[in-house]
């Protein structure tokens, strides 16, 4: 993905003291028009690569004085291209994610970065862990996870800023990315382990906050320490920072 990256040292690795030569990307998204694939990557920063692939171009790594240290997830504005992401704290790593916990930390940020300008503004501080982020059907706002306070904020924008945010809806445990269905309904993964199968997975909200759905996961290990549900075509993707493997769900 990078110049210097060395295959061999860094392809399939799970020992996280390799990743911050070796990267993590973690937000994924192709811009609607122009096909490139944007990218968070929590050591590299904000990257982009080009629609017949490549090498990543880095586009930002620090904002208003201090450098990213933990990029998370990203969406993009299919208008003007904008693109919204988080940065879950300013002191600490993502190998050390559990000290963000721990110590209570809500340096956590909100951002956006100007195709145009190239500039990177911070819309909103002292976040506890944000992590997942998407934009709402119409654009006109934000959905970002608050995962230490088990919450999902809403942030209206408005002249490219955002508004003082609300609580969308609250979850039972330590929630990880969201992503948008083409209804407009929202889908939230639970990342931490579960105490029983019968406990959920993923919840899926709808455009005022109110839950319409669950996934229990009550097909034992497989979909365990979930990160991320998609769902598509009346079919569910399941993805996981532990397991080999991408899963899946025919019907819904």
């Amino acid at each position: 993905m990078t110049h210097n990256r060395n295959r061999q040292l860094c392809d399939g690795i799970t020992d996280t003291r390799r990743e911050p030569f070796c990267g993590r990307p973690l937000g994924l998204k192709f811009h609607p028009k122009t096909c490139e694939l944007y990218i968070t990557d929590a050591y590299f920063g904000l990257m982009k690569v080009r629609p017949n692939g490549g090498i990543a171009t880095q586009l930002a790594n620090s904002a208003q004085g201090h450098p990213f240290m933990f990029l998370n997830d990203l969406d993009i504005n299919p208008i003007n291209g904008a693109v919204y992401f988080t940065d879950s704290s300013i002191r600490y790593q993502r190998r050390d994610y559990s000290k963000i916990i721990s110590t209570g930390d809500s340096t956590g940020r909100l951002l956006r970065f100007d195709p145009n300008t190239k500039q990177v503004r911070v819309l909103h501080d002292g976040l506890a862990f944000p992590n997942g982020i998407v934009l709402s059907r119409d654009n006109s706002y934000l959905l970002v996870v608050e995962s230490q306070k088990n919450q999902i904020l809403k942030f209206p924008l408005s002249n490219n800023r955002t508004r003082t945010p609300s609580v969308f809806a609250r979850v039972d445990r330590f929630a990880d990315n969201i992503r948008r269905n083409d209804q407009g309904d929202y889908w939230v993964a639970l990342n931490t382990a579960r105490e029983g199968y019968t406990e959920p997975v993923g919840l899926k909200f709808d455009e005022n906050g109110r839950l319409i759905q669950v996934v229990n996961g009550d097909i034992g290990n497989t979909l365990e320490f979930v990160s991320h549900v998609e769902e598509h075509n009346g079919r569910m993707w399941f993805g996981s920072p532990r397991q080999p493997y991408v899963g899946t769900i025919i019907r819904v």
